[in-house]
């Protein structure tokens, strides 16, 4: 008799909310295992729940966080998406604050690498393992008041090239997903609350949502375990690039 085919396992940082827990939903819907991480633990059991998934409290910015956190996983993951990130602020240089150029740094940069190594074994026990990076457009594009995110995901992308160099060989893909205007809690996060400033940010025009993005993802990590999709840019129809922005009068 055939054994059973084993159901593959996928882990989603920053799952709590947009484009995190609109992925794990997605990876659900396609089949996966989905294990969630995100500071936000009640936000994140009710994604959990909606779709049978697993989930564990994760601060990407702390290595204990982190280790406690792969200690719930399987000792075999399929695939891991660094989807943890986040802006804050939208000042000139001479106006930043360090403490936040700081926090965007460990969120986007070394959340992704402490991630990434801390995974690393388990997507080695898997038969064909994927990491996904949810990078943005700003890791290739800069914009006034932009420098602080920019500089971080810019930081993203180079260590996203790094890792496909240094995986070459072993059976792992390596993706970074790079959205535009996405509406999710980014622009509300960004400006510390200021719902009105965040709303202005895709007054009109229709922005990518965060299914959007997840369809992406879900999309790169079907594919047939020997084709790797290095790179995908998603941008809304209005966006050409990260300032060239069509919007219709109301």
């Amino acid at each position: 008799m055939n054994e059973p085919s084993r159901k593959k396992t996928a882990v989603v940082t920053g799952a709590s909310s947009g484009i995190g827990a609109a992925t794990a939903r997605a990876l659900a819907a396609a089949g996966f295992e989905v294990f969630l991480g995100a500071r936000r633990h009640d936000k994140l059991e009710e994604v959990a729940r909606s779709i049978g998934g697993n989930a564990q409290p994760l601060d990407v910015t702390s290595e204990d966080s982190v280790e406690s956190f792969v200690t719930q996983c399987p000792k075999a993951i399929d695939l891991l998406v660094n989807n943890a990130g986040g802006a804050l602020g939208l000042e000139p240089i001479e106006d930043s604050d360090d403490q936040d150029w700081r926090t965007m740094w460990e969120v986007n940069v070394l959340g992704v690498a402490r991630m990434t190594r801390a995974i690393l074994p388990a997507l080695r026990r898997a038969p064909d393992a994927h990491v996904i990076v949810v990078g943005s457009i700003a890791g290739f594009e800069t914009y006034s008041g932009g420098a602080g995110y920019t500089a971080a995901k810019h930081g993203v992308r180079a260590v996203t090239r790094t890792l496909r160099l240094e995986l070459l060989g072993e059976p792992i893909r390596v993706t970074e997903v790079c959205p535009g205007l996405a509406e999710t809690e980014f622009s509300l996060v960004r400006f510390k609350g200021d719902s009105e400033r965040a709303d202005a940010v895709y007054r009109g025009l229709e922005p990518l949502t965060g299914d959007d993005v997840a369809d992406c993802i879900v999309w790169a990590t079907t594919r047939p375990p020997h084709v790797n999709i290095d790179e995908i840019v998603v941008r809304p129809r209005d966006q050409a690039t990260a300032t060239a922005i069509h919007r219709r009068d109301d």
